[in-house]
């Protein structure tokens, strides 16, 4: 059966098709109820039946006598690092931790938060609470405390299991100071604080008190066994910037998202059991999630977990020295990445060292890629290079490339076509369909396939506002697109106030929050620009209170450096810069797109209800002074 076949059979028999697809994976009891409703009349996949994804992803292999295959690489160049584990080993580290968290009280349906770095141990806890019906919420290690306390008042958790540091390129990040801040300003006290020591400095000072040691609670504790969960049974909570400011927690379920991983990698990622798989990502991200973690032991695949950088860990030839040394079949990656590689190694010289022999495929995601990226890959790594999209609420691809067999066709700067599952139509603003060419909004025809989101975590109508009350009987992306001809889709970009900083997405309205709160500041917008390396960073123009006798230069450092704290490093906003006023509506809206413009260069067209043209003219000559000055 041919990509245009499956896509076909998904939309017009979905029922059927997906029960196929449910096949593929191993139940405990494989559900008779393929498509259901649940109390807010929302579809929700397999409902009765029951499985558990650590089984999946660990013993269902050692059963089948593929125990002393190599499941899980550990390779940090920051640390000088290297570790692999077999099934075997793996479910012994899992099995013992998921026991160590029964052990501190901790039962079905209760939540974590994991607070780690790209380590073999956030693997583990990851599918030690998969094992046990505990619903796990992974935070970017390193996130400052701000972002830790929201996640941890939303969801509540029963523990929190982290470590004592991060490694970023050579700097240690100690991640103690900020676990104890957050504990300290949240709602709700954390029961259980476990912290795994890296031993990689003498950290005595940043322990605090009643602390639970990693190592010695898996070394004292019995291994646990998998319980049975519902399909429906949330697996994990992801939270995603929204436009309000408040991170909403994408709810993931176990049985739906378990068919569709074991889809795609068969199917969109052409990848055969046993061989490696390399999703160059943090394990915070949906990636990380699902192609890190999930979708690859899922498929019985080697996956890497890589603590480092496209670059100076210790050069731009580290990627492709993994992908050698490990034999890499397909790698998923973020254009950022390739883009920071191409900077540094511009002739491709590095890559001259490795054999890439047996890499056959890269997947890109995250953000747009730029053609000129495109072609130094297809000349320099000579493998295709497949752009994908997809969101934290899909938790897989939504629009891609089959690519299972060798007849897909690759078009530079499309997404794909939609992925079976995902009748994906391009409407405008008043919810007509429109013609092939013309951007507007990219929509979903309900219901989702199996694995997107069954919802916001207990917000239903939070969910609903967010992406179902735009156009009756769709989900709605929240992201531009153009359909060409033969189908494939261009995305445009974000149609809210969500930027895309080298595949994380921020909230400019959460950075305006902050950067208003700052004492002189009386009003302020900040938008995403373009930026060749990281897809967009933000850009603040701020408007400065009356009298303030503050300079300028002060201005800008404190508010980088608020940011910086209540976000963390990832906001990356470095650039503010001071107006006389904002340019607005006639009603008082500020025209942010229009600010977007001018800053990236771009040709824009004056907006029929700004109140007064001259502004325009104030914020060029501005920027260019600012310019001109940095």
């Amino acid at each position: 059966m041919n990509a245009d076949d499956l896509f076909k059979q998904s939309i017009e028999n979905k029922e059927q098709f997906w029960k196929e697809q449910a096949q593929e994976i191993s139940w405990f009891e494989f559900p008779n109820q393929i498509i259901s409703k649940d109390e807010n009349n929302y579809t929700q996949w397999f409902a009765d039946g029951k499985l558990n994804m650590s089984y999946l992803c660990i013993d269902k292999h050692i059963e089948d006598g593929f125990g002393e295959e190599i499941a899980i690489i550990y390779d940090s160049p920051v640390t000088n690092q290297k570790k692999k584990y077999t099934f075997n080993q793996a479910k012994e580290e899992i099995s013992k931790l998921a026991g160590g968290l029964i052990s501190l009280g901790l039962k079905n349906s209760d939540t974590a938060v994991i607070y780690m770095p790209m380590i073999p141990q956030t693997l583990f806890a990851m599918l030690a609470c998969a094992r046990i019906g505990v619903i796990h919420n992974v935070v970017f290690g390193g996130f400052a405390p701000h972002e830790l306390v929201v996640r941890i008042d939303d969801c509540k958790p029963k523990a929190l299991i982290t470590a004592t540091a991060g490694i970023e390129i050579a700097k240690r990040i100690p991640y103690l100071p900020l676990v104890e801040k957050a504990i300290e300003l949240a709602q709700d006290k954390v029961e259980n604080i476990i912290v795994f020591n890296r031993k990689l400095a003498d950290n005595q000072d940043e322990m605090f008190e009643g602390i639970i040691d990693y190592e010695e609670l898996v070394s004292k504790s019995e291994p646990s066994d998998c319980v049975s969960v519902e399909s429906n049974h949330p697996l994990y909570l992801l939270y995603t910037s929204g436009t309000t400011g408040k991170p909403k927690g994408i709810t993931r379920d176990t049985g739906g998202y378990a068919t569709a991983l074991k889809f795609s990698m068969k199917y969109i990622y052409g990848i055969e059991q046993g061989e490696a798989f390399w999703a160059a990502s943090d394990f915070g991200w949906a990636v990380g999630h699902s192609y890190s973690v999930y979708g690859p032991l899922i498929n019985r695949n080697t996956t890497i977990i890589f603590e480092g950088k496209p670059i100076m860990t210790p050069d731009a030839g580290t990627f492709w020295r993994i992908i050698s040394e490990y034999k890499v079949s397909a790698m998923f990656t973020a254009p950022t990445a390739i883009r920071a590689i191409k900077k540094e190694d511009p002739n491709g010289e590095l890559i001259k060292k490795y054999d890439l022999r047996h890499f056959k495929k890269q997947f890109l995601a995250g953000e747009r890629c730029d053609v000129a990226t495109l072609d130094w890959f297809e000349k320099h790594i000579g493998v295709p290079a497949i752009d994908h999209w997809w969101q934290t609420e899909s938790g897989s691809p939504m629009l891609g490339l089959m690519t299972f067999n060798d007849d897909y066709k690759i078009k530079r700067a499309a997404a794909g076509k939609p992925i079976p599952g995902y009748d994906i139509k391009i409407f405008d603003e008043n919810g007509y369909e429109l013609d092939e060419h013309k951007e507007g909004y990219l929509v979903i025809k309900l219901p989702l396939p199996p694995g997107a989101l069954l919802g916001v975590w207990n917000d239903y109508e939070r969910f609903e506002k967010s992406y179902l009350s735009q156009y009756k009987g769709y989900y709605f992306s929240g992201d531009g697109a153009i359909k060409d001809e033969d189908g494939y889709i261009f995305i445009t970009g974000r149609v809210d106030d969500v930027i895309n900083v080298a595949g994380h997405r921020l909230s400019t309205s959460e950075m305006e929050e902050i950067v208003s709160s700052h004492p002189a500041v009386a009003e302020c917008a900040v938008v995403g620009i373009d930026d060749d390396l990281r897809g967009q960073v933000p850009f603040a123009t701020v408007v400065l209170k009356n009298g303030s006798e503050i300079s300028e230069e002060n201005i800008e450092k404190e508010i980088i450096l608020k940011v910086r704290e209540k976000i963390g490093a990832v906001a990356f906003l470095k650039s503010v810069m001071i107006v006389k006023r904002l340019p607005k509506t006639r009603s008082g809206k500020i025209l942010r797109k229009l600010i977007r413009t001018i800053i990236d260069g771009k040709e824009f067209q004056i907006p029929s209800t700004i109140d007064d043209e001259k502004i325009i003219d104030e914020i060029q000559e501005k920027f260019k002074t600012y310019k001109d000055k940095k």
